[in-house]
């Protein structure tokens, strides 16, 4: 399979009590964890804050050829998985997230480069 270069993008709520800690987690991300974002194929990848309604927005751009086999890899990566552990309470789902996922993931409707 050839490499794709798709954008995507994903919202989820931030709890309000939670959003200093966020900011100050995001603000010192581990290098571990962007290296495997970065190994993992996933570029400019930007996550925007929208208060009062407290969501957050993340964009992202992948290029590789096996999105499921790379967000698998990065699923097991020990360090992902502590990050994980400190940022995860901090978010809420959407009520129609799909079952098992945290962030949603939003459909493309108007792109121009």
């Amino acid at each position: 399979m050839s490499k794709s270069h798709k954008r995507m993008g994903h919202v989820i709520a931030v709890r309000p009590e939670k959003i200093v800690e966020y900011k100050k987690l995001h603000a010192a991300a581990w290098p571990d964890v962007l290296a495997m974002i970065k190994s993992c194929h996933i570029d400019n990848y930007t996550i925007y804050l929208r208060e009062p309604e407290n969501l957050l927005f993340s964009h992202w751009e992948y290029s590789g050829d096996d999105f499921a086999a790379d967000m698998a890899r990065m699923a097991v990566h020990e360090p992902t998985q502590k990050w994980w552990a400190l940022t995860d309470p901090c978010q809420q789902p959407m009520s129609s997230a799909p079952a098992g996922e945290k962030w949603s993931p939003l459909e493309e409707v108007f792109h121009v480069d």
